[in-house]
């Protein structure tokens, strides 16, 4: 099978990413949202980020114009249903990625494959909603989509090696160096990632330093490029969230216990920089 026409369910911040990486490789590419107000805004941040990328003198006048135009919106599914890949980016929450899948697995080709920007609900759990649940995987884009190098790809229970071969190749065509990683919560990156930011959380709540302290510690004495609180702003509290919660629930151990204080941000509407406030003022 050769992939020549993507489609990308959900808009947002890895959507749009993921939509123009697909696209700048010379994809066919549906940027597909809910509403025309979410694919209008998916597809100006595509074209601001390549705006900046002309800029900076990584691309040509002539590469931003075909990337664009590779580009089409749709807010109905049915839009979706000639291409050759879908690739899922929408909200953390089993329920919104299984009605998806269903969706997906009525209205695509049958031998489309249907792949999930999860970054910790299980595939195996996912694939299960359709009829074609070897041509489930997991493809985990890292943020920001253009310029991070790496895509988890995640083999559900049921993924046939040759779905697995598929988006392996796949990836590296645009790009992207694939990592094999078993289906299990949080996978590898945030297996790791989220504990350590939870754990800033805690250390926060806690009364141990304050949060630029907090992240300065991390910046200059473990040389990480951001600091856990910042970093989690720019994830997103609400996704953080989501995740502590599938880690705590599917591994049992009380070690994965979201902080409360990252639970009553949430619930405040403090979500990060997308909301404006997070740990810091946006």
């Amino acid at each position: 099978m050769e992939v020549t026409s993507v489609g990308v369910v959900g808009a947002g911040t890895m959507g749009n990413g993921i939509a123009q990486v697909f696209a700048a490789a010379g994809f066919g590419v549906v940027l597909h949202d809910i509403s025309e107000e979410r694919v209008r805004a998916g597809l100006a941040a595509v074209e601001k980020s390549l705006d900046r990328l002309l800029k900076k003198e990584r691309i040509s006048q002539a590469d931003r114009d075909a990337t664009l135009a590779n580009i089409r919106t749709a807010t109905e599914l049915e839009a979706l249903a000639g291409v050759d890949l879908v690739v899922e980016a929408a909200s953390e929450e089993l329920a919104i990625k299984a009605q998806i899948f269903q969706s997906l697995d009525r209205i695509c080709r049958p031998g489309a494959v249907l792949a999930s920007n999860t970054s910790s609900i299980s595939l195996t759990r996912i694939a299960r909603e359709t009829t074609h649940p070897g041509r489930v995987i997991g493809m985990h884009f890292m943020n920001p989509v253009p310029l991070m190098k790496l895509v988890e790809v995640i083999r559900a229970l049921q993924t046939s090696d040759e779905t697995y071969r598929l988006i392996e190749e796949l990836s590296r065509r645009i790009g992207k160096t694939p990592v094999e990683v078993n289906d299990s919560p949080g996978f590898v990156s945030n297996r790791i990632l989220l504990p350590m930011i939870n754990e800033a959380v805690y250390t926060l709540y806690e009364g141990v330093a304050d949060a630029e302290a907090i992240d300065q510690v991390m910046k200059l004495g473990m040389n990480h490029p951001m600091g856990p609180l910042a970093l989690a702003d720019l994830i997103g509290l609400d996704t953080c969230l989501a995740i502590m919660e599938v880690l705590h629930e599917g591994l049992g151990d009380s070690k994965y216990r979201p902080c409360p204080l990252l639970r009553r941000m949430v619930d405040a509407g403090y979500l990060g920089r997308k909301s404006g406030r997070g740990f810091y003022t946006y």
